[in-house]
């Protein structure tokens, strides 16, 4: 290419580019699902209050409880109600998964033992299971207008009650609303309804022991 045409061509770019500017041209929106995705991915923790119902065969019972959680697979859960199991929790804190049952003031702590200490009704461990999982899928009524978008993923493994599970995510403030878990007959085995959730809280390794609240 000669010195002429290429100091055309730089001409012409620079044109281009002038013009764009020019008549405001923006570049496409992100959809409800990219806006959902790009926000979880960027999630290093988190902290929530979360109704917990757990159906069995006979009955159901339900539960309040509070979560912090980050993204490296440390975790507390603390029990609300009912008011018997007030003051319980449970912590894993990388290594050791400790629990305390304030009714007998007695604590347990054990060294974890790999991909058996998933807690399914974390937040973390679906999304580890929906980048893991080959069957994955994203629903939604009107894919760019509804309220919500849903993501669900496949639970590895041949657990009897755990097959699948669904995240309902809000679309305006890219809060989780609902994580269902199904059975291998898509019934309803838990059902995670969240009241209040907060990304990227500050979490201290403190917050992860026994003994020491948030």
């Amino acid at each position: 290419m000669s010195r002429k045409a290429l100091w055309f061509l730089i001409l012409t770019t620079a044109c281009v580019l002038c013009s764009c500017k020019s008549f405001g041209v923006k570049p496409k929106p992100l959809s409800n699902y990219e806006n959902v995705h790009n926000q979880l991915a960027k999630m290093e923790s988190y902290a929530c209050e979360s109704e917990i119902k757990i159906v069995s065969n006979k009955s159901s019972s339900t539960y309040t409880i509070r979560q912090f959680c980050k993204k490296t697979g440390e975790y507390r859960i603390e029990t609300l109600n009912p008011e018997m199991l007030s003051g319980s929790v449970t912590t894993f804190d990388g290594t050791q998964l400790s629990h305390y049952n304030p009714r007998i003031r007695g604590k347990l702590s054990i060294a974890a033992s790999g991909e058996n200490d998933n807690v399914e009704t974390l937040l973390t461990t679906f999304l580890k299971n929906y980048e893991g999982s080959d069957e994955v899928s994203v629903l939604a009524g009107n894919f760019d207008e509804s309220d919500t978008t849903v993501l669900e993923a496949k639970i590895p493994g041949e657990h009897p009650y755990f097959s699948s599970e669904k995240l309902w995510v809000d679309n305006k403030t890219l809060a989780p609303t609902k994580l269902v878990i199904y059975d291998p007959d898509d019934s309803e085995r838990v059902v995670v309804t969240y009241s209040r959730f907060e990304y990227n809280v500050k979490l201290e390794d403190n917050v992860f022991k026994l003994g020491n609240a948030n």
